[in-house]
């Protein structure tokens, strides 16, 4: 066989190769995108059927959305009934995401962020969110707690947490069961005479007046008291070291001298039970930072700087905003007694104690009466809402819409199973109660996630083939005519960024600049000279551009 014949037999057997080739690749580009099809298919039926299954045995407690009978008692569900659209009328969202978030919300002077029950403790920066938020923004918040979940939080403003409940002999209330009878007395139920916008240690007899409903109606509350009950109350207390002169601090309600934390048993002689002293078994604080300029609406129909004020309430028990304290309806259907009562003249155990009329007289002498404890949070969260800051016009100020209340869903512990798929959420949804806008969400960044997969080109196989079919090919290469105009602007570039120029800055400077900048004859002569350089020139030049500036 001639050599030509056989070139010839060689080239068109490396063309039948190498479209054998091609037809193969073709077919395993398809058969990929078939697969990546499949694959997220797969994925995404296994998720549904994943997150269904490790949701079924899981409880939902203190939450605002929950409406399952059997957990009714538990929830917030009646807090937010009550806040809503069919109470107070405030814009009532919650939120899955992570408290570092707060800060970017629309209005944070007119939102109030409700945190109940935290079942996993804060990072530091969420603990640093929370108190810009507050400090900053002219945020509200009110933390209801009784762990040390909420510690990290509350040290941003100087507060402690106690690790056990408090046993108050003389401040507990009395339950009843079904039939009526008394349930054995708990001492861990606790009462308080609660203030709204003042320090009870610090007021006068005006601490025995009991708050009526048309004080509540017309915002007078800063005179008189009324009973909140707690289920399981912590202390907490402040801590003087590390009180802000910048800002008011009110403890708004507290136990009882004799109390005590119940750190070993219930046992008041037991030394490991500390007793903190008169005023000092905190239940409800309160923290007000005045002075706090942003941006509203004001009376003049401009939008200007007002002075608002920051808040947040730290409440040692979270069950106070629970649907069986919240409501009284609900609160007598569980068993709580008032104050006329025979459980309090001689309980169960023999003895009498006292009940919230013992810190509270009417003037007229009749029965001071616990209509549950949404009354005195409804009033509170009205207070911190500022509805009375003058320099806000009234077309905000007088409509509750337009003041927005956010509860806290992301502090609730998930399963190992299901925690990334809540991570997830609280990573795309802010505030959005809408079930079918997170998944809306989720499934396009699936999708999303799919389509670049398949879009991406596959990588170019680097090995050396030899190919006679390709022989004659080369890569592209630069135009020769161009070495000398890049090498000028490599060397520009490299003096601008020496003398530390934005490439605006470096535009505006004067060529007679420019060579001051560079000061070597050769080099100043290189940008500033027409004449065409050599290769063999500009071969002995770019050494001595790598060297400048050394």
């Amino acid at each position: 066989m001639s050599g030509k014949n056989f070139e010839v037999v060689v080239v068109c057997d490396a063309l039948r190769k190498r479209v054998d080739n091609m037809a193969e690749e073709e077919k395993k580009k398809f058969s990929l995108e078939t697969w990546l099809k499949a694959g997220f298919m797969a994925s995404l039926l296994l998720s549904v059927i994943l997150i269904s299954l490790v949701s079924l045995d899981k409880e939902t407690v203190f939450s605002p959305y929950e409406q399952d009978a059997e957990y009714y008692n538990i929830q917030l569900t009646e807090m937010r009934s009550n806040l809503g659209d069919d109470g107070t009328g405030y814009t009532v969202a919650n939120t899955m995401s992570t408290p570092m978030l707060v800060n970017d919300w629309k209005d944070p002077h007119r939102t109030l962020l409700v945190i109940a029950a935290p079942e996993k403790p804060f990072d530091a920066a969420e603990a640093a969110a929370i108190h810009d938020f507050v400090t900053k923004k002219g945020g509200k918040v009110v933390l209801a707690s009784n762990s040390t979940n909420a510690q990290l939080v509350a040290s941003e403003f100087g507060v402690k947490y106690f690790d056990a409940p408090v046993v108050d002999p003389f401040q507990f209330y009395e339950v009843a069961d079904e039939t009526g009878a008394a349930i054995n007395p708990d001492e861990r139920k606790l009462w308080a005479a609660a203030s709204l916008t003042r320090d009870v240690t610090q007021m006068g007899d005006e601490k025995h007046v009991p708050c009526s409903g048309e004080n509540i109606a017309n915002a007078q509350v800063n005179d008189c008291r009324m009973p909140v009950l707690f289920h399981r109350a912590t202390a907490i207390q402040v801590l003087d070291e590390e009180v802000d002169d910048d800002r008011d601090v009110m403890v708004l309600a507290h136990a009882s001298t004799p109390a005590f934390i119940a750190r070993q048993d219930t046992n008041i002689d037991n030394l490991n039970n500390p007793t903190l002293g008169e005023g000092k078994t905190g239940l409800i604080i309160r923290m007000d930072y005045p002075g706090i300029e942003v941006l509203d609406e004001q009376p003049n129909n401009n939008f200007g700087e007002v002075d608002v004020t920051g808040s947040i309430v730290f409440i040692s028990d979270h069950s106070v905003l629970a649907n069986h304290l919240w409501n009284q309806t609900i609160a007598e259907e569980t068993g709580k007694q008032q104050c006329d009562s025979t459980f309090y003249v001689s309980n169960a155990l023999g003895n009498s104690h006292a009940c919230w009329d013992s810190a509270l007289f009417s003037s007229d002498g009749a029965e001071v009466v616990w209509n549950g404890n949404g009354p005195y949070f409804q009033a509170l969260f009205y207070d911190m809402m500022e509805f009375d800051n003058e320099e806000i016009t009234t077309k905000v100020t007088r409509d509750p819409s337009e003041f927005n209340l956010v509860f806290d869903e992301s502090r609730h512990v998930s399963s190992a199973l299901s925690s990334p798929f809540t991570e997830a959420i609280g990573a795309v949804v802010l505030l959005t109660s809408d079930n079918v806008l997170k998944w809306l969400i989720i499934l396009n960044l699936f999708a999303l996630l799919a389509i670049a997969i398949m879009v991406v080109p596959e990588k170019e196989n680097w090995r050396h083939v030899f190919d006679l079919t390709r022989f004659r090919e080369r890569p592209t290469k630069i135009d020769s005519s161009q070495y000398q105009m890049r090498v000028r602007e490599a060397f520009l570039s490299k003096v601008r960024q020496f003398n530390d120029l934005t490439r605006d800055e470096f535009a505006r400077k004067t060529p007679a600049e420019i060579m001051y900048m560079v000061r070597d004859p050769r080099l100043v002569e290189l940008i500033s000279s027409n004449r065409s350089y050599s290769n063999e020139e500009l071969r002995e030049v770019i050494p001595q551009i790598r060297r400048w500036g050394k």
